[in-house]
């Protein structure tokens, strides 16, 4: 209420314009309500054509009001048409944000609405903005944005859609939260430039390690990238499958559509399936005939998505990424075999071996604990399988050392990588020997090689005891 009465004048002025649309939404014909109403829908969601044209006409309708001279519009907006067209068609005080219109929002990479109080991701903090978004102007919102994605029910308490610059909303109301204190979450991704070199430079990576990173994507090892939520997980598989020979047929399936292969890799023939895990469940026996070098899975979540993880893999396919929420490498196939066996049934010593067989580095990224929006690299570990001994393991080639803030490296590769090496001898001899460099620079010294306990034999398991 204290902000309404701040910019009275501003919202007096919004709601002048507002009744004019009305007005000409009265007097319009049923076609042409029609083609209104799907213009609306595509302005809120942020297509540039019927953004342009309802600032256009806000314009026109200003220069025709005398009392408009005499309003100033709040400063988090560029403009009175601009902010006039946020609070009637846009996202109200999230518009600045979404479309990057100050330097801060443009590096800030989410934004949360909870009630009337905004607050955004910035330098690592979440900040309360000055703006408020009123109960009426946040249900206006919703229900635009869920008119826009007719697939969701609007009485749901939580729905995800989609703008079309890409920014997810993620959105909870009605008995899912308190009285008052609906809960709308954005999530933007900030990162422009795809490459290793990008990723040094903001400190997420070594610097020494970027040409390391791309022998093993040209050697094509399966890996995955695990930690949580915010980690940069997601970011660093774009990076890593930007390196990707482009002329290799490939397969994305996401639970969303978050990650846009085609803007990515233009050239690169990606075939992008959006399934959840009900949707994956009915796709499951058709995937295998999709004819591709490669699967990408974001976003591992549930016994749908790691059983088609293992089932493509298991068939010998390389080069293969996926995302996956777990803490340490030493948790995901446990993880994995866990939910599998709940859902479906099966051995889960057998599943587990298959995570160590079929995958072969794991690659666990974490936020800076004093800075959110910082992004590291903790560690690089390698899956190993040893058939004679019917033994797993988790060796860790690369660790970040807090204490020194330096990564620390141990020159460690298994047989069965070797063996992938052979089809790759330069690419390969050339990843030794960076490991060897890296390992003398800054050695790894204590123990590297973890022998999980959930996969011990029994005779082993006896011996502990």
């Amino acid at each position: 209420m204290e902000q309404r009465e701040t910019f009275a004048d501003f919202f007096r002025l919004c709601e002048t314009i507002e009744a004019r649309f009305d007005h000409e939404w009265r007097e319009a014909g049923e076609w042409e309500k029609e083609e209104r109403l799907s213009r609306e829908k595509k302005a809120i969601m942020g297509y540039e054509e019927e953004t342009l044209y309802y600032r256009q006409r806000i314009g026109e309708m200003l220069a025709e009001l005398p009392q408009a001279r005499q309003v100033t519009a709040p400063p988090w907006y560029g403009g009175l048409a601009e902010g006039i067209f946020a609070e009637l068609y846009g996202l109200a005080g999230l518009d600045p944000w979404a479309y990057d219109k100050t330097e801060e929002y443009s590096r800030s990479s989410s934004a949360k609405l909870i009630g009337e109080r905004l607050y955004c991701l910035i330098d690592g903090c979440a900040r309360l903005q000055p703006q408020r978004i009123s109960k009426k102007r946040r249900e206006q919102l919703k229900r635009a944005l869920l008119l826009a994605t007719p697939q969701e029910r609007i009485e749901a308490g939580f729905h995800e859609v989609y703008l079309r610059n890409g920014i997810r909303i993620t959105i909870y109301s009605g008995s899912r939260t308190k009285e008052g204190e609906d809960v709308m979450v954005f999530r933007k991704y900030l990162l422009r430039e795809l490459t290793f070199e990008k990723l040094a430079g903001l400190g997420t990576i070594p610097p020494d390690a970027v040409e390391l990173f791309k022998v093993m994507v040209r050697i094509g090892f399966n890996v995955l990238f695990s930690g949580q939520v915010r980690s940069g997980k997601t970011t660093f598989l774009q990076v890593w499958q930007r390196y990707e020979d482009p002329t290799l047929e490939g397969m994305a399936i996401a639970t969303d559509p978050e990650t846009p292969w085609h803007v990515i890799m233009p050239q690169a023939p990606i075939m992008q399936l959006v399934a959840g895990s009900r949707e994956l469940e009915e796709l499951y026996r058709f995937l295998l005939r999709g004819d591709c070098d490669y699967i990408l899975l974001e976003e591992m979540r549930d016994a749908a998505a790691f059983r088609t993880a293992l089932d493509i893999t298991s068939a010998g396919t390389m080069r293969s990424k996926a995302t996956v929420h777990a803490g340490d490498p030493q948790d995901i196939p446990f993880k994995m075999a866990t939910a599998i066996t709940a859902r479906y049934g099966g051995s889960f010593k057998g599943i587990i071996l298959q995570v160590f067989r079929n995958f072969n580095y794991v690659i666990e990224l974490c936020q800076l604990p004093g800075s959110r929006d910082k992004k590291l690299l903790r560690s690089i570990s390698e899956y190993r399988y040893d058939v004679s001994r019917d033994r797993v393991s988790i060796h860790c080639i690369c660790r970040y050392d807090w204490e020194s803030g330096r990564w620390l490296w141990k020159c460690d590769i298994g047989e069965d990588k070797r063996r992938m090496g052979k089809l790759w001898p330069e690419e390969f001899k050339k990843m030794e020997g960076m490991l060897q460099m890296l390992e003398e620079r800054n050695p790894l010294m204590e123990n590297t090689v973890i022998y999980p306990r959930y996969y011990r034999r029994e005779e082993e398991k006896r011996d502990v005891h």
